[in-house]
């Protein structure tokens, strides 16, 4: 038999192809299979009718803490991007009086300190708001690089590295959350059972984090 994918008779892509997470919710198909098993189970005899109940709340349990666990993995990314904004926050006012800062950086910056664009639990609105402070910190950045002599400014720097230590804590938090939403998205498609229970209950899929256009960019960038 011949290989399904030959990399020496296909076409390649020699431009390369990105990835992108697509930011779609997919609710769970209702099974009639496993609906006909379940009244099957119930016609066979009452133990085995009460085996498939008692199946189905221990995985509707399981559902639900892995719901709280995706809850908390999220929780811990908006704690840490609420550190951020703070460390931003403080840089950009040390930056203002050295220098003069893009107004809109510091409005931004106050919008989401004062709890106007706090993050809650939609997935998309998450990571369109981790976007914008991705673009926040790149305009303080911007202007800390723009001049060399504030760099001997150890305030400023103090905040700029606090800052890149809990861009890596947000990274570590997403790949938790990200494992936890693929746990999610994975249970609710096993059939029988659990895509009954998912079915039933109007689970969908959840949205996994995803990088910012800006982070993208940058890192297509030449650093040396």
């Amino acid at each position: 038999m011949a290989n399904e994918l030959d990399e020496t008779k296909e076409v390649a892509n020699e431009e390369g192809r990105d990835a992108f997470v697509i930011e779609k919710q997919l609710p769970v198909q209702k099974s009639t299979s496993a609906t006909v098993l379940y009244v099957i189970c119930w016609v066979l005899g009452i133990i085995p009718g009460l085996i498939w109940f008692f199946k189905k709340k221990k995985v509707m349990a399981e559902l639900q803490a892995t719901q709280q666990k995706i809850q908390a993995q999220a929780s811990q990314i908006d704690n840490y991007m609420e550190q951020r904004v703070v460390i931003l926050q403080n840089a950009a006012k040390l930056l203002d009086k050295a220098i003069d800062l893009d107004k809109d950086t510091l409005t931004s910056i106050a919008a989401y300190r004062s709890g106007q664009n706090k993050a809650s639990s939609d997935d998309a609105l998450r990571n369109e708001i981790s976007t914008k402070i991705d673009n926040i910190e790149r305009n303080v950045q911007l202007a800390f690089e723009s001049y060399p002599n504030l760099q001997a400014h150890n305030e400023i720097a103090d905040c700029l590295q606090q800052n890149s230590y809990l861009q890596k804590e947000i990274t570590a938090a997403r790949e938790l959350y990200n494992d936890a939403v693929l746990s999610w998205n994975t249970k609710i498609q096993q059939w029988p059972i659990y895509v009954q229970v998912a079915s039933k209950a109007g689970y969908t899929t959840r949205i996994p984090f995803s990088t910012s256009k800006a982070v993208k960019e940058q890192a297509r960038g030449t650093f040396f």
